[in-house]
């Protein structure tokens, strides 16, 4: 059975990508299958950073590999948290992370508080065949955070498609219909079996 690498140690990510293979009787395995090797996700975008990953782990590992990297990108910032979303106020801590990105939007009025969520996922092979998809989901950051069922940024952001919920108060069928990362996973597998036939 052939082998494809997510490039995450997230075992919920990996079930999710397990599930879109299956039908292609690939086997997929995570970084947590194999030894440890350091990722410098040094680059300036979210395609450069899902490269890097790629690269790394095809480099170490001599399988075929999926990366991805995602983030929130606010206008009235500037951008930012873009590539540093996960560690905008410290290391994957949502609540503080948050916390700062109300700080920065004080006295923002509701109109000027416009954002989107962006994917980037990245496909390589050894030989160097690559497949870049991306996805995006456009939105407004609420003045204080409302829901339970997200992560990260979603108790904050209001997508266009829900004017009055945030993405933490989707139901998970609602939010994968729209989400930045289920619009970039849909547009990989439109293109995926002849990116891995190849």
């Amino acid at each position: 059975m052939a082998t494809l690498v997510i490039a995450t140690k997230n075992a919920g990510k990996a079930r999710e990508y397990g599930q879109l293979f299956a039908p292609f009787g690939i086997e997929v395995k995570t970084l947590a299958d194999f030894p440890a090797f350091k990722i410098n996700e040094n680059g300036q975008t979210f395609e450069q950073n899902a490269l890097i990953k790629a690269r790394t782990a095809v480099d170490h590992l001599g399988l075929p590999v999926i990366a991805d990297d995602s983030g929130l990108v606010v206008d009235a910032l500037a951008g930012a948290p873009g590539v540093h979303s996960a560690r905008y106020a410290g290391d994957h801590d949502d609540a503080a992370n948050n916390a700062k990105l109300l700080r920065a939007l004080t006295g923002v009025p509701a109109v000027n508080r416009t954002a989107h969520f962006h994917t980037t996922i990245v496909a390589l092979k050894p030989d160097g065949a690559k497949l870049i998809t991306e996805g995006r989901v456009d939105g407004t950051i609420r003045q204080q955070p409302r829901g339970n069922n997200g992560f990260g940024y979603d108790p904050l952001f209001i997508p266009r498609e829900y004017p009055d919920k945030t993405m933490a108060e989707l139901t998970i069928d609602q939010k994968n219909q729209i989400s930045h990362r289920g619009r970039a996973m849909r547009a990989l597998m439109a293109k995926f079996e002849g990116w891995w036939q190849a």
